[in-house]
């Protein structure tokens, strides 16, 4: 059962949450933005990465990028888009 460690006394600051896998996650109280790691300090650094991407942070996706990925840039797929991505 994961336990949980946080003061949301003013709606702001980080909630540590002890996964079952020993894992911690870290959710920002404000946005419900949340990454994890093995340890707290791993657990922040991937949530300000996150927060940075939430906020608008980051590269838009190139041609070469997806075709680092093994992806073809030129096909753009039969797949109807899931609902979040319409």
């Amino acid at each position: 059962m994961a336990t949980r460690a946080h003061d949301d006394s003013d709606g702001e600051g980080v909630e540590f949450i002890h996964e079952d896998d020993g894992s911690i996650t870290a959710r920002d109280i404000e946005t419900g933005v949340a990454s994890f790691g093995d340890t707290k300090a791993e657990a922040l650094r991937m949530l300000a990465e996150a927060l940075t991407l939430h906020e608008g942070g980051g590269e838009p996706v190139s041609d070469e990028d997806l075709e680092e990925w093994g992806l073809d840039p030129e096909n753009e797929g039969d797949e109807e888009l899931p609902d979040f991505l319409q």
